[in-house]
C-alpha cells in the first residue's frame, strides 16, 4: 500500500464527515438521527427475474454496496453462468463469455443499443463504469420485452446495461461527486450533474478519469524456487464522459439522445514467464459515438421505436522492442446503425412487434495489407409475438440476417443469409405462490470478425458463421414472509451446441490461419438464492449466491481426435459467488467469496499447463450519512482477495494480491 494514497483517502473520508456533521448541527431534527431511512430493496433479484420466460439475472445500484462491488468485472462475477477473462489489473482487458459461448457470441446492449467492435468481436467491459450504472441485466437467449431492435436478439446471451433516468417534477439540480483511492496509485475522480428543466426535460452529465500505475506484486513457484517480482509496463491514464437528454412531453412520447466518448492511454504488461517479465508495449483507445431514440405511441395499440446511432473506434498500438524497429498499427472503425421497431398489441393478451435494422460497418489501417479496408452492410428483421394470460407467458421470434462484405483489395468474405427461429415458455405452477416453470430454445450465429476473416497470414475469407442452439429448462420461486423478509431461488440446466466453431490451426512453423474445424457441446446448471432476514426495525441480513456447473466439451474430430471431448478453454467446470450482508444503524458490513475451480488456459490440454482454482475473499465496510435536505454523503472501504491469493485468470497473467479501496461521495 502507498502512504499517500492511504492518507489521501483517510483525508477525504474525514473531511465528508465533518462536512457531514457540520450540517446535522443546523438541522435539530436530524441530530438524533444521521442515517437514511430505510429502503427496502430486493436487491440483486428483481422480480421479473422470477417470471422471464427466458433466464434473467439482474443487479440493481442499490445492491452493488452490500455486494462488495467496485467495477463492471466485479459485478459480473456476481452473475451466474459468466466466465470472465482478465487480464489482471485497473486497465487489463476485460471480456466476458456466457455458457461457454465465447466471448464473441455475448452482446451488450448500453441504453437500448447494442455496442459493437467488428474488428475483435469482442467487448471490452472495463471501458464502462459501474458508478454511472443504474441496473444491469444478463439475459441467455431472448428478452421477454419484443418491443426491441433486432440486432439486440441477434446474440445467444446480451448484457443490458442502464444509465439513462426519465425526467420528473423535481426541478432541483442534483450532482455527485466521488472519489475512490486505492492500491497501486489507484485514483478514480467522477462527478454527475443531472437537472430537469421542466418535467418533461431532463439533463445528465457524466465525467471520470481514472489513473493507475498497477505495479502490484506477485509470486510464482517454479519447482523449489518462489519468485517474488512486481508488474511492470501497466500505467493507465483513462478519461471517459457522456451526455444525455430526455424529452418526455407525455407517457406516450419520448426522445432520447446520448453522446459518448473514451479515451485511455495504457502500457501493454507482456506475459509473466518464470523470470521473464518484460513489455514496452502501449495502446491508445478511443470510442466516441452518439445515438438518438425516439418512442410514440401512433394508435391506441400501435407503439414506433426508432434508433439512430454513428459510433467511432481508434487503437493505435506499439511496440518499440520489435525486431525490425517500432511495431506502430493503428485501426479506425466506423459504424452508422439505424433500427425500427412497431409494435402492435391486439389486447391484454396479445402483442406483436416487427423490428427492421441497418448498419454499415468499416474498418481502416495505418498498413493496407494487414487487413485490406473491409467493409460489411447487415439487415436484420425480426418478427416477434408474446402470448400471456397472467399464468402463461410464450414468447416466439424470427430473426432474418443478411450479411453482405464487400474488401477494398482482394477476395472478400462470404454473403451470410440465415433465419434463426426462437421460442420460451414460462408458467406459473400455483395460483397464490411466484412458482415458475421456463422453457426456452433459441438458434442463432455468429458472423465471422474482420480479424477472423482479413488479418495477414492469420484470417480466412472461406469461413462459415458459427452456428449455436440454445436449450434451458428451469425453475424459478420467488416469496415474501414476515413483514419485511424475503427469499428466492432459480434452478437452470441448460445443452448447447455450436457447429462450425472458428478455431486457429498453423498454415506452417510461423503462421497460423483461422478454419471451421469446431464442434462444442455444453452441458451446466446454474443456480441463484437469495435470502433478505429482517431481524428487527433497524438490523437486517442479506444473503445472496449463485453456483454454476458447465462441461463444455470440445467435440472436434470425433472419438479418433486425442482432444475429444477435453473441457474448452478458460472455462472452469465450477464457479460460483457469494455474499452476505449486515445492515445496522451504525456501520454496514459485507463479506463476499469468488471461487473457480480449475481451468486449462488451451484446447490441447498440455501438461503443466493448467491453472489451478481460486477462492476471491473481499469484505466492505460502508456508511450513509444523510444531512440537511437530500444532501448526503457516501463513505466505502473495500478490502479485496483478503487471503492475498496469487492466481491467474488468464495464463501468464498473475492478477492483484491482496488491496483496498477507499471511496468517498457527496451527493447533493
Amino acid at each position: 500500500m502507498k502512504k499517500y494514497e492511504l492518507r489521501l483517502c483517510v483525508v477525504i473520508s474525514m473531511t465528508m464527515v465533518s462536512v457531514a456533521r457540520l450540517h446535522a448541527q443546523h438541522d435539530d431534527a436530524r441530530v438524533k438521527n444521521d442515517t437514511l431511512g430505510e429502503v427496502v430493496v430486493l436487491g440483486g433479484v428483481q422480480t421479473n427475474d422470477y417470471r422471464s420466460t427466458a433466464p434473467m439475472y439482474s443487479l440493481s445500484q442499490s445492491s452493488l454496496d452490500r455486494l462488495g462491488v467496485t467495477d463492471m468485472s466485479s459485478a459480473l462475477s456476481k452473475l451466474p453462468g459468466i466466465t470472465l477473462r482478465d487480464y489482471g489489473g485497473a486497465g487489463g482487458l476485460k471480456t466476458v463469455s456466457v455458457r461457454g459461448f465465447g466471448s464473441k457470441h455475448t452482446s451488450v446492449v448500453y441504453d437500448g443499443v447494442s455496442l459493437s467492435n467488428n474488428q475483435s468481436g469482442s467487448i471490452d467491459m472495463s471501458r464502462y463504469s459501474l458508478d454511472n450504472v443504474s441496473d444491469l441485466s444478463l439475459v441467455v437467449g431472448d428478452h421477454d420485452d419484443i418491443f426491441q431492435p433486432a440486432r439486440n436478439a441477434a446474440a445467444a446471451a446480451s448484457l443490458y446495461v442502464n444509465t439513462m433516468r426519465l425526467p420528473s417534477d423535481d426541478l432541483s439540480a442534483h450532482a455527485t461527486v466521488q472519489l475512490r483511492a486505492g492500491s497501486w496509485d489507484y485514483l478514480n475522480p467522477h462527478i454527475r450533474f443531472d437537472k430537469n428543466f421542466t418535467h418533461c426535460l431532463g439533463m445528465g452529465v457524466v465525467a471520470d478519469f481514472i489513473h493507475a500505475d498497477n505495479d502490484y506484486p506477485y509470486t510464482i513457484n517454479n519447482v523449489n524456487q518462489k519468485v517474488n517480482a512486481r508488474r511492470n509496463n501497466s500505467r493507465m491514464n483513462s478519461g471517459h464522459g457522456e451526455l444525455s437528454l430526455v424529452y418526455r412531453p407525455t407517457d406516450d412520447h419520448t426522445l432520447t439522445l446520448k453522446t459518448y466518448f473514451y479515451d485511455n492511454s495504457r502500457q501493454l504488461p507482456g506475459m509473466v514467464h518464470y523470470y521473464v517479465n518484460d513489455s514496452r508495449e502501449h495502446i491508445h483507445d478511443q470510442n466516441a459515438f452518439a445515438q438518438l431514440g425516439w418512442i410514440a405511441t401512433l394508435a391506441p395499440k400501435l407503439k414506433l421505436a426508432y434508433v439512430a446511432k454513428f459510433n467511432y473506434l481508434m487503437t493505435d498500438y506499439k511496440d518499440p522492442a520489435y525486431p525490425h524497429g517500432v511495431k506502430d498499427h493503428q485501426y479506425w472503425q466506423r459504424e452508422y446503425y439505424t433500427s425500427a421497431s412497431l409494435l402492435y398489441t391486439f389486447n391484454k393478451h396479445l402483442s406483436a412487434d416487427y423490428s427492421a435494422d441497418y448498419s454499415f460497418n468499416n474498418l481502416t489501417g495505418g498498413d493496407v495489407s494487414t487487413y485490406r479496408s473491409p467493409r460489411r452492410n447487415t439487415v436484420l428483421q425480426t418478427v416477434a409475438v408474446k402470448y400471456t394470460d397472467g399464468r402463461f407467458t410464450l414468447v416466439g421470434r424470427l430473426l432474418e440476417s443478411l450479411y453482405r462484405n464487400k474488401a477494398e483489395m482482394g477476395e472478400s468474405a462470404k454473403n451470410i443469409d440465415h433465419l434463426s427461429p426462437s421460442l420460451s415458455v414460462s408458467y406459473r405452477v400455483l395460483r397464490k405462490e411466484d412458482l415458475y416453470l421456463r422453457v426456452s430454445y433459441k438458434d442463432i450465429f455468429r458472423a465471422p470478425t474482420f480479424s477472423e476473416s482479413y488479418y495477414e497470414h492469420y484470417g480466412s475469407t472461406d469461413l462459415n458463421p458459427e452456428r449455436t442452439n440454445q436449450v434451458n429448462l428451469g425453475v424459478t420461486w420467488n416469496r415474501h414472509y414476515g413483514l419485511s423478509s424475503s427469499f428466492g431461488l432459480t434452478v437452470d440446466g441448460y445443452f448447447n451446441k455450436v457447429k462450425d466453431k472458428i478455431v486457429s490451426i498453423p498454415y506452417d512453423m510461423f503462421k497460423w490461419t483461422n478454419v471451421n474445424l469446431g464442434s462444442v457441446h455444453t452441458r451446466g446448471l446454474d443456480v441463484t438464492a437469495f435470502v433478505h432476514q429482517q431481524l428487527s426495525s433497524q438490523h437486517r441480513l442479506l444473503f445472496s449466491g449463485n453456483y454454476t456447473l458447465q462441461k463444455v466439451r470440445d467435440k472436434t474430430g470425433g472419438p479418433v481426435s486425442p482432444y475429444y471431448n477435453l473441457q474448452v478453454a478458460y472455462t472452469p467446470e465450477q464457479s460460483g459467488s457469494a455474499s452476505l450482508a449486515w445492515e445496522n444503524p451504525w456501520a454496514n458490513l459485507s463479506a463476499n467469496v469468488v471461487v473457480s475451480t480449475s481451468r486449462w488456459p488451451n484446447n490441447e490440454h498440455w501438461r503443466g499447463t493448467m491453472l489451478p482454482g481460486y477462492t476471491n475473499l473481499g469484505l466492505t465496510l460502508y456508511r450513509t450519512l444523510a444531512i440537511k435536505g437530500s444532501h448526503y454523503v457516501h463513505l466505502r472501504f473495500d478490502l479485496k482477495n483478503l487471503l492475498n491469493m496469487q492466481y491467474e485468470i488468464v495464463g501468464y497473467y498473475p492478477m492483484p494480491g491482496r488491496s483496498w479501496m477507499c471511496t468517498a461521495r457527496y451527493k447533493l
